[in-house]
């Protein structure tokens, strides 16, 4: 992503840089924490800018809370590269932090309700790996990395096939892989159950419907999983209920990125 985001900056090159920067000049950059938040994307960006030929010293660790003025890396190299990937850089900081920040904070706020539960992301990002390890930094579950991570048979998948030649047919994946199923009614989760799959996901019910139906699924060797419209404002009604797993899309589509600042000088 590191490469994809640079090369769109510089695709034309960089002319401010490259009319006022002597090409032979070192400097050191300062790369500042802005606001408090939980910091994300320090290592990934570490190995991104040596393979540019910076050198990288870290001042805090992916996962650490930060404050408004810390001093999170310090980055020393050709002046006209380190103004090249400044950009670059301080967007993905500042995107995966700001998920990070937001993960911790509905994490701990689930747990003091629930303290078995896992926070999840879902398939609803913008940077795809990028996001979900921002989630994972944050205290998070990434759920799946990609399509073929797990069975999840989805509402469509169901319209097409039918729930039980659906699960019937998810079983012939090797035993490595986990089978959920994502229900929008009761009776098809305890159908689920049934039929032994791993996880029912309880997609866009009510609290009060999910904690209902999470007592009949608890006779089940069954992972309880609720997602659909879970907000911070409605968060706890649902961690209350006896789930195992909250994915939520807003940890990625709905955080607000942090702010960074890079400060060079020679």
């Amino acid at each position: 992503m590191f490469e994809k985001l640079y090369q769109e900056d510089m695709i034309f090159g960089d002319l401010t840089s490259e009319l006022i920067i002597p090409k032979d000049l070192n400097a050191i950059a300062n790369v500042i924490a802005k606001e408090e938040c939980i910091l994300a994307g320090i290592d990934y960006l570490e190995g991104k800018l040596k393979n540019f030929g910076l050198r990288v010293k870290k001042f805090a660790k992916d996962g650490e809370k930060v404050e408004s003025g810390n001093l999170v890396m310090e980055i020393e190299g050709n002046a006209a590269k380190i103004l090249s990937v400044e950009r670059t850089l301080l967007n993905i900081l500042g995107r995966m932090s700001g998920i990070a920040t937001l993960t911790r904070e509905m994490v701990d706020r689930a747990r003091k309700v629930n303290a078995k539960v896992r926070i999840a992301a879902t398939r609803k990002t913008l940077w795809g790996y990028l996001d979900k390890l921002a989630v994972e930094i944050g205290g998070g579950d990434p759920h799946r990395w990609n399509l073929a991570d797990m069975v999840l048979i989805k509402d469509n998948h169901i319209a097409l096939v039918g729930l039980e030649e659906a699960i019937k047919r998810a079983k012939n994946a090797s035993f490595t892989k986990k089978i959920e199923v994502e229900v929008e009614n009761e009776e098809d989760a305890i159908k689920a159950a049934e039929f032994g799959v791993d996880i029912i996901m309880l997609d866009n019910f009510s609290p009060e419907k999910v904690c209902k139906i999470a007592k009949k699924l608890r006779r089940y060797n069954v992972l309880i999983e609720v997602s659909g419209g879970i907000t911070p404002k409605n968060l706890e009604n649902y961690a209350k209920c006896d789930v195992d797993i909250i994915s939520m899309g807003f940890i990625t589509h709905s955080a607000i990125s942090k702010d960074f600042s890079l400060d060079i000088h020679y």
